[in-house]
């Protein structure tokens, strides 16, 4: 019988550790546990211009918010306010929000019914 041997790899064991660490807090970020639904209604005053009173935009071009997931709505505004994802309106937008900000928001819009739902 031929025994296995473990040859470690410092570039995947650091990979699988900051994974194990990371993954957990990418996962609990927009949780609503703790976000304030009322703060997140105040907030998106500016967002109706372009997506609607109630998350539900009238023009084709600009994404439906109302009844999205709060993790998408958190990892999208990350992304606008950190760069990695652009748009001549919505970059600037989120730029100055806070973490806490995010949070709100997409608790807010997560709790609204979605398009099409009665």
């Amino acid at each position: 019988m031929q025994k296995l041997i473990f040859i470690p790899r410092p570039k995947l064991l650091k990979r699988c550790y900051l994974a194990l660490v990371l993954c957990p807090a990418v996962l609990t970020f927009g949780c609503t546990a703790e976000a304030d639904v009322q703060a997140g209604k105040a907030a998106a005053a500016q967002c109706q211009v372009c997506h609607g009173s109630n998350g539900i935009s009238i023009n084709p071009q600009t994404p439906n918010l109302a009844g999205q997931k709060a993790l998408y709505l958190s990892n999208q505004l990350l992304a606008y306010r950190s760069g990695s994802r652009t748009n001549n309106i919505m970059s600037p937008l989120a730029r100055p929000l806070s973490d806490e900000d995010i949070a709100n928001l997409a608790a807010y819009f997560a709790s609204l019914p979605a398009a099409g739902t009665p």
